[in-house]
């Protein structure tokens, strides 16, 4: 076998890993929480594309507004089971989009292919860093 050939097997390898990875972690996340006078519900979609948008809805029946929508776009990236997110100011920014998530990070969470136990873990993204002061520490779950 030749360095060219042990190298092309070495870099698909490489790529088909990264691929999966990135297919596992592509989808919608949800989370809601709240009471009858308090909801939020979040909601983030990464795409395959590896661009994502995220909606914020909130419902408090006491507040002034009551309803209020914000909402986010931009690109993500994957490395180490550790996503990125960010926001290009010209492109995702506008009067619709207002959040940015440039700094923002996320922790991949799935169960681990060596654990054979019953006990089911649901994918989720557990964020650690964000510039968005209520988005740190926010673990959203996949639908």
């Amino acid at each position: 076998m030749g360095k060219k050939t042990i190298f092309s097997v070495a870099l698909f390898l490489f790529t088909l890993g990264c691929l999966s990875q990135t297919e596992l972690v592509v989808g919608t996340y949800f989370k809601k929480m709240g009471n009858e006078k308090h909801n939020i519900e979040y909601t983030l979609k990464l795409n395959s594309d590896q661009t994502f948008s995220f909606h914020s809805y909130s419902n408090n029946v006491s507040g002034l507004p009551q309803i209020v929508n914000k909402y986010g776009k931009g690109t993500w990236t994957i490395k180490d089971k550790i996503i990125t997110l960010s926001t290009d100011q010209m492109d995702d920014y506008d009067d619709k989009n207002t959040l940015d998530f440039t700094n923002s990070k996320a922790r991949f969470i799935s169960k681990s292919p060596r654990d054979k136990s019953d006990r089911e873990i649901p994918n989720s993204l557990q964020f650690y860093e964000s510039d968005i002061f209520w988005i740190k520490s926010l673990q959203i779950t996949k639908k």
